[in-house]
């Protein structure tokens, strides 16, 4: 039940880290280690939960979808291709080598995080979504990335989209709620057919999710932006250090 409870928290956490600040895992994965799991199985199963979970935060993204189906389907395959990379990278990474690898990627993430995302300028990039070569290289890179481990993969995107796409940041953040939920899905049909998924886990991180996907939002109205980015970054940055330490000790 303790164990049940603590990854429900964590999930409710990840959710409003994820939806607020694009680093869900930087909460989930750990709690998921806490509870027992491997390295390589604890990101398998995170990645089934932020699958999963991830509809809602597409479903309240509706509203700011609307008229953006073409630039979205020019994009999802490109996430859909890095998806499917790295989540065939963590089917063939030993345990040990990946609990060596994360401390770095959540050092990573959260250093990314310390730089706020730009809202996109009227006028900015193409209006159409047209990927250009940098474009369609980013996003495939952020979609392996997602797959991988995926941790402030959400601000890495947010940070591409920005630069391509003149609109509204909130319109911009709800294409990069899809794309990143493809790419989490692809991975994770991958690792429910070919790897370990510990449901017994992942079921309750789920529901926490719900909870924080649907919370966050509202709440991060009623917050500085620029002290949850911060506040969640120098956390990353110890979460880093003690993985680091785990993995060597």
């Amino acid at each position: 039940m303790l164990t049940t409870l603590l990854l429900v928290l964590a999930g409710v956490a990840a959710g409003l880290s994820g939806s607020m600040a694009g680093l869900a895992s930087l909460f989930s994965y750990p709690a998921l280690l806490a509870a027992g799991l491997p390295p390589v199985v604890a990101n398998q199963t995170n990645t089934i939960a932020l699958a999963v979970s991830s509809t809602a935060s597409i479903a309240s993204s509706r509203p700011e979808l609307r008229g953006q189906r073409a630039r979205v389907l020019r994009l999802i395959p490109l996430t859909v291709v890095g998806g499917v990379i790295g989540g065939a990278l963590v089917l063939v990474t030993p345990s040990e080598t990946f609990a060596l690898i994360v401390p770095f990627l959540v050092a990573f993430a959260s250093l990314v995080l310390l730089r706020p995302p730009r809202a996109a300028a009227a006028g900015a990039g193409r209006a159409d979504g047209r990927p250009g070569p940098a474009t369609v290289v980013g996003a495939i890179l952020i979609g392996v990335y997602s797959g991988y481990f995926g941790a402030a993969a959400g601000v890495l995107m947010l940070a591409l989209l920005t630069h391509l796409l003149a609109d509204t940041l909130v319109r911009v953040n709800a294409v990069k709620n899809v794309l990143l939920g493809a790419s989490n899905a692809v991975a994770a049909i991958g690792f429910i057919v070919f790897g370990t998924v510990v449901w017994t886990a992942a079921l309750p991180l789920m529901l926490g999710l719900f909870v924080g996907n649907y919370a966050g939002p509202a709440i991060a109205r009623r917050l500085p932006p620029g002290v949850l980015r911060v506040g969640i970054a120098i956390a990353g940055l110890v979460l880093a250090v003690v993985l680091f330490v785990q993995a060597v000790g």
